[in-house]
């Protein structure tokens, strides 16, 4: 594994070590539902992600073989991928290798709500990354739907998955249109914004819930929702960072604004 670009920001008030991540746990872990891991390598992993070294997460991780030491090494890659990699196959080959460790994961954890999520994360992350159209056609969409609901199954408050049910409603209409998404994959607008809406509710600060939703609505309406998407965009600039992912989502939101 060649080295890793560090966090691009200050990271300073996400260390949460000693008590401090037990503490900060249920907020910290609203939006995916991951429950508290006993054992001290995961918990290593899962500080070593929140302040944003996710290199250092995902060998951690790894290295405690628990369910939960897995879910902080996946979506410590995962993130890193999103937001901080450039080069298109760099991004690919990294969630490829999330949804290979996640599928094994599933097998060896059946139980681990973020197996599941983070699956369907991975291969939703790597279906934009090669269109939409081509993991269609290569059936990935059916394999991102079926983790979401597991999930959902598992966990039925997991705001993240809300969200990327959302987004899989909105992306096939932004691909295939609102009559071809119902008749072939059974999606609506209705259907996207709802889980858009849920995952609000949920975890009614969040950044990502709000850049979600106006990604969602520019693929569904197009410039008939930009007011909307932009106020969402404006709101999700406002919200006040606990990690170093909701800090990439804030700082991502701002960006947005300032094209």
């Amino acid at each position: 594994m060649s080295k890793w670009k560090t966090f691009p920001h200050d990271a300073s008030g996400f260390a949460y070590e000693g008590d401090a991540l037990w503490k900060a746990w249920e907020r910290l872990h609203a939006g995916d539902q991951e429950p508290w891991p006993e054992d001290e390598a995961s918990q290593d992993a899962w500080r070593a992600y929140h302040r944003g070294d996710f290199q250092n997460a995902v060998a951690l991780g790894l290295k405690a073989e628990t369910a939960s030491g897995m879910a902080a090494a996946n979506k410590a890659q995962s993130i890193y991928a999103t937001y901080l990699v450039e080069d298109e196959d760099e991004k690919k080959e990294l969630f490829e290798e999330v949804a290979d460790r996640a599928e094994v994961a599933l097998k060896e954890y059946p139980n681990s709500i973020n197996a599941h999520y983070q699956h369907a994360y991975a291969l939703g992350r790597y279906s934009q990354a090669i269109s939409i159209a081509k993991a269609l056609a290569q059936g990935l969409a059916g394999k991102c739907k079926a983790s979401l609901d597991k999930t959902l199954a598992l966990a039925p408050d997991h705001a993240e998955a809300h969200i990327a049910l959302g987004a899989y409603h909105a992306e096939i209409i932004g691909k295939v249109g609102s009559m071809v998404g119902s008749l072939t994959y059974g999606v609506s607008k209705d259907a996207a914004e709802a889980h858009y809406q849920k995952a609000l509710e949920l975890i009614s600060g969040s950044a990502i819930a709000r850049i979600e939703y106006a990604n969602g609505l520019l693929t569904m309406y197009g410039n008939k929702k930009v007011k909307d998407a932009t106020a969402l965009y404006e709101e999700a600039a406002e919200c006040e960072a606990a990690d170093a992912m909701e800090r990439l989502d804030v700082e991502f939101a701002k960006s947005e604004l300032s094209d």
